[in-house]
């Protein structure tokens, strides 16, 4: 049995992560995947959220918005629309941003797509709750 699996995080524009890691905690469409060494394959797509990973005892934490998850022999990719390490992020910026699209949604303004706004809501809380984990990790 082996003691660590290879994640593997991109996005379009970068490669995040590619790492032999202990552990994962995925975000989902219908809630979080739990993955250690020798998971059984999967693919799903990725939900909104801090996506938590252990490697050599440490935590790690992204923010992932939306994509893909493949799970194949001890390889885990997961292919992010938009992720970004939670040491990057500016909380501040991101509640201000939560705050601007509940606004929007609450009072939808001619022209503003509540999809849209819906979308930047969970991109806005899932970057706060990456944060906010990764502070609790430390």
């Amino acid at each position: 049995m082996a003691s660590t699996f290879e994640l593997e995080v991109a996005t379009p524009e970068r490669s995040l992560v590619k790492e032999q890691v202990e552990e994962a905690q995925i975000p989902c469409k219908d809630g979080y995947v739990g993955v250690l060494p020798d998971h059984a394959a999967l693919l799903s797509e990725l939900g909104y959220g801090p996506l938590t990973y252990r490697q050599g005892g440490k935590a790690q934490v992204l923010a992932v918005h939306g994509g893909y998850l493949q799970i194949q022999n001890n390889v885990v990719r997961v292919l992010s629309d938009v992720a970004e390490p939670a040491a990057e992020i500016n909380v501040t910026r991101a509640q201000e941003a939560l705050k601007k699209a509940k606004a929007e949604m609450i009072n939808p303004v001619v022209g503003i797509d509540i999809a849209s706004a819906l979308s930047a809501v969970m991109r806005a809380e899932a970057r706060i709750q990456a944060a906010e984990a990764l502070a609790k990790k430390s």
